[in-house]
């Protein structure tokens, strides 16, 4: 489906970046593989890509710094010559009270989650408009319309997201640009399962517990559906959040 297209993801050296960029390299895509911190987790996953008879590209940005955001693509361009889809998966925050927050931690994850939308789409639209258009999913949470605890400034910054999909998607229709987020909710990653031995044990079974489809989101399963919202069966899909939490968030608990 998407043989030849170049896909660049950010966030991919592991968890749900790992598997989108490995989805879309199954279905033929090229990908440029983006880290911050830990590179070997990205080579993997650009070696996996390899393996699959795709090209990859690994590199190393900062997607809040506003200089590596633009070597990103500048280097994105330098490898493919253009892009296609553009998965906003990159994300970061301080996860505490809003009494305890600070403007530190706040720039820190707005700059990170949500900046990088808008400017990334920028770079990204250019990029695209010498194939004639593309795709940009962004991965939102849940935090965006409901209140999680210590999530304030996530889900401030995934409300931001939400918003930015709907001007870009309106904004860059006219650049053949398809512009989309997913919203998946508690997701089975490691970083799952490490947070809850930390801080919650009972974390994941009690909402597995309270989803109605009986278990939690995999991080393939968010892949697939990043894929169909590039296909052209999504082409009239513009400006959505697409949840897909196995209808967690429908009860109400009294």
């Amino acid at each position: 489906m998407f043989k030849d297209k170049i896909a660049l993801v950010t966030g991919s050296g592991r968890g749900i970046g790992r598997a989108i960029a490995l989805h879309l390299a199954r279905d033929g895509a090229h990908v440029v593989v983006n880290y911050f911190r830990n590179r070997k987790p990205a080579e993997e996953t650009a070696a996996a890509i390899r393996a699959l008879g795709s090209r990859a590209q690994v590199v190393k940005a900062n997607v809040g710094d506003l200089d590596d955001l633009a070597r990103l693509f500048d280097e994105t361009e330098a490898a493919f010559g253009g892009l296609d889809i553009y998965i906003h998966n990159a994300a970061s925050g301080y996860n505490r009270p809003a009494l305890q927050q600070k403007p530190k931690g706040w720039d820190w994850t707005m700059n990170i989650n949500a900046r990088s939308l808008l400017f990334g789409a920028q770079h990204a639209a250019r990029l695209m408009k010498k194939h004639g258009g593309g795709h940009i999913v962004s991965i939102s949470s849940p935090g965006a319309t409901r209140v999680l605890p210590d999530y304030v400034l996530v889900g401030t910054s995934k409300a931001a997201i939400e918003a930015l999909t709907r001007y870009l998607a309106v904004e860059l229709a006219s650049e053949n640009i398809v512009v989309n987020a997913v919203s998946p909710g508690v997701v089975q990653t490691e970083a799952l399962q490490h947070f809850a031995a930390l801080n919650d044990e009972g974390l994941i079974e009690r909402t597995i517990a309270a989803t109605p489809a009986g278990r939690l989101a995999t991080p393939e399963d968010v892949a697939r559906v990043v894929a169909f919202l590039c296909s052209p069966a999504a082409e009239m899909i513009r400006g959505q959040t697409l949840v897909m939490d196995g209808g967690y968030t429908l009860p109400v608990v009294t």
